[in-house]
């Protein structure tokens, strides 16, 4: 079953450039500000509006919450001008009250036969919850609701929301687990179209527990978020501290680099403007070049560029009466057609550009980048730990990756912190002891390091790498934040090339899945592991947020809503009981319980995510991979909703998120070791 919503969360995130302006330097371009980016709730009417948005792009997050009126409600990352645009498809900000609901659906009046799919109680930090989910024979029509009966005479009542997908009816579910006073015991779906259906209520998740760690077990190891620079430093010194356990890996592919050709944009947008882009990275000398446009103050003169060392003067053309002709068109050819002109220039977007351009001072060129000077331009190499006292391939293999999206700063944290509890643990704890005789482990904590650059230091927002395919007509430096590769959509199987849906061909869209499969090196890198070392069995993508725990098929088809093939019944289930052994990790920390309908195959409990991570890793090399979305809804006592975390809570949550699925991913660790003994 699908994954549901909770409340609004809104999150404006301003973007600041620096700007630099006097009589005697040069001016860095003004209006080249992107649109600030905001972190909302949307709300569409039905699951077929969704989908256009999914369709179109949109930087969705996965937090997904169908509500009893029938409308859904998903979080996304919007500028004001991208959300004016999601209306047409019709998204809107979230309601804000009750009274602003849609009307309830029309009720069936065919008698319903009623299958109760699962019942579940759990209990977390802030008491015990239900989850139901039921199917109807009347399918999305029905309108079905629930009664419990509970210890001590516990009772309740709740609407069940239908989940359709792509046109297939998979069910219907509590929007979210809803709050019990004591232990749930009995429940009633019942149809208003008559029918109902009575089941006993079972423990989630119920799963094998982890080994008992034994006294002195250190934990609690990260203090802050830390960029890619502070991550690589943090597995160099645990491999200088542990070298009889560890190696460092370096995988071939390094990134493009965090940096960018600078630009200036010059003249009145839209008709009358060029944009000019150095051929050099800013960072290698792009950011010294600077263009200005000059009147020859004299009638019939041609239009002339002239470059002098870092500077590009151009001469408009005049008329008999002195009067400039030149237009943004002809200014653009002429930069760009120079001799030995280290610039490029474009008219601006789909502009022809046949505005006259109006003479402009020296501008400096800029590529906008805000990060401190000691933070690397160069390719980054991505790094691998690797932890196990026999790492020779004999052991099975167990590949941890976070932030393919840049912006998901607790995930890193994850890997760094189950890295030091396996290593700092190995010689006070027998039960880490086995993990690291029973498996290899490979960290690799930034998948994406270019692109956690720009979000720590540029754009809290940024998904996705850092590498520009756009042509001329989307890369003016307004748009820069839309730039980029979504890495988790650049692989090679059940990819939008194939034909799958949830990824975009759009360059700007937050789901790019770049210009063709594997484009990109941090994809590369990921799938170079599983060939190299042919040892890995299982695998973990750390991703935030949401609180799920999902597994491959993770894309269909639109048409028809075909998935990639699904695990056979043997290998579902072992998906699932590893899955609830892993949960019960997590929620052992600080009692956070990952909701039963946020806990299956990506394709039935969130949506279509073509030319994902998992799935090449499942379908092509055989390895168990599962993702997390770290950030499980926190519930909120006050005023009885669950509310979302976001992509970069406050510390004091982002650190508790990491303890506890540090957790999770140490009981994954345990369970390859199981599947190694069990042999």
């Amino acid at each position: 079953m699908r994954g549901l919503r909770a409340s609004a969360v809104l999150l404006t995130i301003v973007l600041a450039t620096a700007l630099s302006s006097g009589p005697s330097t040069p001016a860095v371009a003004g209006p080249a500000d992107p649109e600030p980016a905001s972190l909302v709730t949307l709300s569409v009417p039905d699951l077929a509006a969704m989908e256009r948005l999914v369709a179109s792009g949109a930087d969705l997050t996965e937090r997904v919450r169908p509500q009893p009126d029938g409308s859904i409600q998903i979080d996304a990352v919007v500028t004001p001008s991208q959300l004016a645009g999601l209306r047409s498809l019709g998204a809107t900000l979230a309601p804000g009250s009750p009274s602003e609901s849609r009307p309830a659906q029309e009720r069936t009046t065919a008698r319903d036969q009623i299958v109760v799919e699962r019942a579940v109680w759990f209990k977390s930090r802030d008491g015990y919850f239900l989850s139901v989910e039921a199917s109807s024979g009347a399918g999305a029509a029905a309108t079905l609701s629930v009664t419990w009966k509970g210890r001590r005479g516990s009772t309740g009542q709740a609407p069940m929301v239908p989940y359709v997908d792509a046109g297939a009816y998979l069910g219907h579910q509590l929007s979210t687990p809803v709050p019990a006073t004591d232990q749930p015991q009995w429940v009633t779906v019942t149809s208003a179209g008559g029918g109902s259906a009575e089941a006993r209520v079972r423990e989630w998740p119920d799963g094998e527990r982890p080994d008992r760690t034994g006294p002195g077990y250190q934990k609690d190891f990260v203090s802050q978020y830390m960029p890619p620079a502070q991550l690589n430093e943090r597995i160099k010194a645990l491999h200088r501290r542990f070298p009889q356990l560890t190696d460092i890996i370096t995988l071939p592919n390094p990134t493009n680099g965090y940096r960018r050709h600078a630009q200036a944009l010059i003249g009145a947008p839209p008709g009358a403007a060029v944009v000019v882009t150095s051929g050099a990275y800013g960072s290698e000398g792009g950011n010294d070049l600077a263009v200005e446009l000059v009147t020859p103050g004299a009638p019939d003169r041609p239009l002339q560029v002239t470059v002098n060392g870092k500077q590009i003067t151009v001469s408009l053309a005049t008329d008999g009466s002195g009067v400039v002709t030149s237009t943004a068109a002809q200014v653009a050819a002429a930069i760009s057609g120079a001799p030995g002109s280290p610039v490029k220039a474009s008219t601006y977007r789909t502009d022809p550009g046949a505005g006259v351009m109006a003479p402009a001072p020296l501008t400096q060129l800029s590529d906008f980048l805000q990060a401190p000077a000691d933070v690397s331009r160069r390719p980054m190499p991505v790094l691998a730990l690797r932890i196990g006292v026999h790492r020779d391939g004999s052991r099975p293999g167990v590949l941890a990756y976070a932030q393919e999206h840049a912006r998901e700063w607790v995930t890193p944290l994850v890997t760094i912190e189950a890295a030091e509890r396996l290593l700092r643990n190995h010689a006070r704890d027998a039960a880490t002891r086995r993990l690291l005789r029973s498996t290899d482990v490979f960290i690799v904590p930034t998948v994406n390091p270019d692109g956690a650059n720009y979000s720590f230091y540029d754009f809290n927002s940024q998904r996705k790498n850092m590498t520009n395919h756009c042509p001329p007509q989307q890369s003016d430096p307004a748009l820069r934040n839309t730039w980029g590769v979504d890495v988790n959509r650049n692989y090679a199987v059940g990819s939008l090339s194939d034909g799958y849906f949830g990824a975009s061909a759009n360059c700007q869209s937050g789901t790019f899945a770049g210009p063709a499969e594997h484009s990109e090196p941090e994809s590369r890198n990921v799938i170079w592991l599983a060939q190299k070392y042919r040892n890995i069995r299982f695998a973990l993508n750390v991703h935030s947020y949401g609180g799920y725990f999902m597994w491959p098929p993770g894309a269909y088809k639109l048409d028809g809503r075909v998935t990639l093939p699904r695990p056979t019944a043997a290998q579902e289930a072992y998906f699932l009981r590893s899955a609830r052994t892993i949960e019960e990790a997590i929620a052992a920390e600080r009692g956070t319980v990952t909701w039963p309908q946020q806990t299956g195959p990506v394709t039935d409990v969130l949506y279509s995510a073509a030319g994902n991570s998992a799935d090449e890793l499942w379908y092509d090399y055989g390895v168990f991979g599962w993702d997390f979305e770290v950030g499980s809804d926190l519930w909120n006592p006050a005023t009885g909703q669950w509310e979302g975390v976001g992509f970069q809570p406050p510390f004091s949550e982002g650190h508790e998120e990491a303890m506890e699925f540090a957790s999770g991913l140490i009981a994954l660790i345990g369970v390859a070791a199981d599947h190694r003994e069990a042999r």
